[in-house]
C-alpha cells in the first residue's frame, strides 16, 4: 500500500472509530436514543443492553482509533454487527 493509501485508510479507521466510540458514550447520556433500536434485538432487560452496548461499542471505537489495534477491532465491528443483527432477526 502506498503512503497516500495508508494515511487515507488511517484517517478512515480514527474517524470511524471516533463516531462509533461516540454513538458509545451516547448510550448512557441519551439512552432513549437507542432505545428502540436496543428494544428489537434484546426486548428484556433494555437498560442493561443499553449499557453493554454503549460500553462494546465505546471500547470497538477506540479499538479503531489505536492503529495497533484498528485490524482487531475491525473483526469485532464486524462480529458486532452480526451479533446484532441475528438478535434483531430472531426476536421479531
Amino acid at each position: 500500500m502506498t503512503d497516500a493509501a495508508e494515511n487515507t485508510a488511517g484517517k478512515k479507521g480514527l474517524l470511524a472509530g471516533i463516531g462509533l466510540a461516540l454513538a458509545g458514550l451516547a448510550h448512557f447520556v441519551k439512552p432513549d436514543l437507542f432505545r428502540g433500536i436496543v428494544t428489537m434485538a434484546f426486548p428484556s432487560d433494555i437498560d442493561k443492553h443499553l449499557q453493554i452496548n454503549g460500553s462494546i461499542e465505546t471500547a470497538l471505537g477506540v479499538g479503531l482509533i489505536v492503529p495497533q489495534t484498528r485490524k482487531l477491532a475491525t473483526i469485532g465491528v464486524i462480529g458486532y454487527g452480526l451479533y446484532l443483527a441475528a438478535n434483531v432477526f430472531r426476536n421479531r
